[in-house]
């Protein structure tokens, strides 16, 4: 597993703009504190934020679909605090996706509200807390990767630590709710990005992997401008890129309602 962890520090490594040439003076953090800084610098930058997303899914036989939407996201708490927030996804293309919109009201302690609305239908869905961890308008991110999963869902343990990340391993508190029997995290050591994340199911099979690919600084806040998301049975693959990525933008709550399921704000889409 050490040298597992020391291939993967010299390879990621080289993606981040915060390099590690030793080991820091910062105080021994338990796996739980640890998690929480991940969340905090993976969905919780700046009080609020919007990105431009381009969505590549590709296939086993190297097709592949296109998806483009804008992210909206603010939070309910003081910038960087772990706490409530609301998120907004407006979808732009391709055409029979056209101003579908999917909203989360990210509830701390108790099951997040997810809506999605449907406008060939005219229909507004909402999504079950059991769907979460499905297909996220047929991509290989699940709707609870949009918003990110609760850090007190599961029990963590620090597996190692070593120059440039440090090792979690994570199990669910309540398996009935998910597919997954543990998770594995890369977390680097200065930046707290989640780098990897591998998925193992009740077989204790490797399954599904996130990466981070591309990491910039903006508005000195690290952001993941790009990422991969790899579901290991069916060799199908999403990446995305986040462009015109900015944060602080006191966007209004009113957005993040019903009403503007069916009415977006174009204003902030753009």
């Amino acid at each position: 597993m050490k040298k597992k962890l020391s291939s993967l520090g010299l390879i990621l490594f080289s993606l981040l703009t915060y390099p590690l040439t030793g080991f820091s003076a910062e105080a021994e953090l338990s796996a739980d504190m640890i998690v929480k800084k991940a969340v905090q610098a993976a969905y919780y930058q700046g009080k609020d934020g919007r990105a431009q997303v381009s969505m590549t899914i590709s296939d086993s036989q190297g097709r592949a679909r296109q998806r483009r939407f804008t992210l909206l996201r603010r939070n309910l708490s003081d910038a960087g605090v772990i706490g409530d927030q609301q998120f907004y996804v407006y979808f732009h293309r391709p055409a029979d996706v056209n101003q579908t919109v999917f909203m989360v009201w990210k509830n701390l302690g108790k099951d997040d509200d997810r809506w999605l609305y449907l406008p060939a239908l005219d229909l507004v869905k909402r999504i079950a807390a059991s769907d979460e961890r499905t297909s996220f308008v047929g991509s290989d991110f699940f709707y609870e990767d949009v918003s990110g999963r609760g850090t007190d869902e599961d029990h963590h343990t620090l597996i190692e630590t070593n120059q440039n990340f440090y090792l979690i391993e994570s199990h669910p508190k309540d398996p009935s709710r998910v597919e997954f029997e543990s998770y594995t995290s890369w977390i680097h050591r200065k930046t707290f990005i989640p780098i990897k994340i591998s998925y193992f199911n009740k077989n204790k099979e490797h399954y599904r992997t996130y990466e981070a690919l591309k990491v910039e600084k903006i508005q000195n806040f690290q952001t993941v401008v790009q990422a991969r998301m790899t579901d290991l049975r069916t060799q199908s693959k999403t990446e995305v890129r986040y462009d015109k990525v900015e944060y602080n933008l006191n966007l209004p709550e009113e957005i993040f309602t019903e009403r503007y399921l069916r009415n977006p704000p174009k204003r902030h889409l753009r």
